[in-house]
């Protein structure tokens, strides 16, 4: 494990302030104790990063869940009873694990999956960009286009212009000068570079620089444009700010479908961040989606029976933690433990850093996954790849991320269902002489309802003296559908003076008598 510490080490402190504000952020959103959006983030770094099988996968709260916490939370009538929710939830992905449910996220088209990274990329840069000039109405943002303060991600970008912060503006743009030129010309200098991360040494100077600015008024840095974590006097002040569940309430329905909805969601969110996060992935490792899932529901309980917030693989830290080098769990781990100690040593100094700063490292990471060069690539493939693609973008961006994947997934289904109907046979004319056209129709290897259309269309536009060599040697599955058509077809073709001879791996047979009777001895192949 301890192999990479060079690359995982400084990628997992990139995380570490990267997950910080989102996990205060997201806890805020959510309308929960700030300090449980941390117990998740603890726990998705250590308990789930142990047991996943993830090399670069990091799991905590997750802005998707937002919505459901907040709602689930009002109805519930307290967070302790929320909490119970958590907990079976957790159980409940367990047993999808167990069921091996993994599965599903094998099923999403890689269009969707660039898609989905490529709308939350520009999401990154959409939200973050207030931050980065210290318009503060919101500051840790929400990542759905319809936020909860009334406000959209575009009218954001509107008003933003009228509350400008220089000190803000100028420290989001030293550290974005920090990164690029860390990322392009000194990590490629010598070693010292590429183990002291660009992001680290921005928040550094961020620090520095508010401390030099505080007592200037044109540059000083407000307190709502800074890092906000819960200061505990002393041990019994940080206990305190622990939450436990209420099992009165598991007999509560309610609380069941909420824990069930959880389960799916997370389940979901899950599946598809461990799907683009290896596609992200340099090295190309495979995650066990099954012991993905049985990771995600023991860290669920463990986090609802401390107070946290449901936990799920999130892709802004896994990608954070891919391009800042992280090769193994241990980058994910570290950062869990660094979340813990930071939050019980040093919250005054993280208290310290700017939002800018932190803005400016996720302009970089939402700028890698947006690439205009896969714009280009999608649309290079074909309208099968780019309209799926741009369908999950706009989605994603206009209204959120579960949203987005759906409308892009049945595009994509669509897509499929077109494909399918259009590539169910071939169609060869090998002779037109002496009065009686042949023509040879080749089935695909898997034939379903989905090519009816097709095959209807294609027969009844047979002309009359047709003699239609039927080949079924390479079709592996022939829905029942496909032979109830060929068995009318065959009343037809007779009427038409159309020969039929049907060839199929236990040889031909000139105009069979029966479709259905000759493809009942095969059920399962032609």
């Amino acid at each position: 494990m301890f192999k990479f510490i060079k690359s995982d080490l400084p990628a997992s402190i990139v995380v570490f302030f990267v997950a910080l504000p989102l996990c205060l952020g997201i806890a805020l959103a959510s309308g929960a104790p700030l300090f449980s959006g941390v117990i998740a983030g603890i726990i998705g770094g250590i308990v789930v990063g142990s047991l996943s099988g993830s090399k670069i996968g990091v799991s905590g709260p997750a802005a998707g869940l937002a919505a459901i916490v907040l709602s689930a939370i009002a109805t519930l009538g307290s967070y302790e009873n929320f909490l119970v929710a958590v907990v079976l939830g957790g159980f409940i992905q367990i047993l999808f694990g167990i069921l091996k449910a993994g599965i599903i996220g094998y099923y999403f088209p890689s269009s969707v999956i660039k898609g989905m990274l490529t709308g939350i990329g520009i999401i990154i840069i959409l939200k973050q960009i207030p931050h980065f000039f210290g318009y503060d109405s919101n500051p840790e943002g929400a990542w759905s286009f319809m936020q909860i303060d009334g406000e959209n991600t575009f009218s954001e970008l509107f008003n933003m212009i009228n509350y400008i912060k220089p000190g803000s503006a100028l420290i989001g743009m030293i550290a974005l000068s920090i990164l690029l030129f860390w990322d392009k010309i000194l990590s490629k200098k010598g070693k010292f570079f590429q183990v002291i991360q660009g992001p680290l040494v921005a928040v550094v100077v961020g620090v520095i620089f508010y401390a030099l600015t505080k007592s200037n008024d044109a540059l000083s840095i407000s307190a709502s444009h800074l890092v906000s974590v819960p200061i505990p006097e002393d041990v019994g002040s940080f206990l305190n700010q622990f939450s436990f569940p209420n099992f009165k309430a598991i007999t509560n329905t309610e609380v069941w479908i909420v824990a069930f909805t959880i389960a799916l969601v997370a389940s979901l969110e899950t599946l598809l961040c461990v799907e683009a996060t290896d596609k992200l992935d340099p090295h190309k490792n495979v995650t066990p989606t099954n012991r993905e899932l049985l990771a995600q529901g023991t860290g669920n309980v463990i986090s609802g029976l401390v107070g946290g917030l449901p936990i799920t693989q999130v892709i802004v830290r896994s990608s954070a933690n891919i391009q800042s080098g992280g090769r193994t769990k241990l980058s994910a781990i570290i950062h869990g433990f660094l979340l813990l100690i930071s939050v019980i040593i040093i919250p005054r100094l993280l208290n310290m850093i700017p939002l800018s700063v932190l803005a400016a490292i996720l302009l970089i990471v939402g700028y890698k996954l947006a690439k205009p060069a896969l714009f280009k690539k999608m649309y290079d493939l074909g309208w099968k790849q780019s309209i799926p693609f741009t369908v999950t973008v706009v989605g994603i961006v206009f209204t959120d991320l579960l949203v987005g994947i759906f409308l892009g997934l049945t595009v994509g289904i669509v897509v499929i269902l077109i494909k399918s109907y259009q590539n169910s046979h071939f169609l060869h004319i090998e002779d037109k002489s002496n009065g009686k056209h042949k023509i040879k129709m080749t089935f695909a290897e898997e034939v379903t309802f989905f090519n009816k259309g097709a095959i209807l269309k294609e027969l009844d536009s047979l002309p009359r003296d047709t003699y239609l060599e039927l080949d079924v040697r390479k079709t592996r599955y022939l829905d029942n559908d496909i032979i109830e058509i060929l068995e009318d077809f065959a009343y037809k073709a007779k009427e038409r003076h159309i020969d039929i001879y049907l060839v199929s791996e236990r040889g031909g047979v000139e105009n069979p008598s029966s479709f259905i009777e000759f493809f009942k001895l095969r059920p399962k192949t032609a």
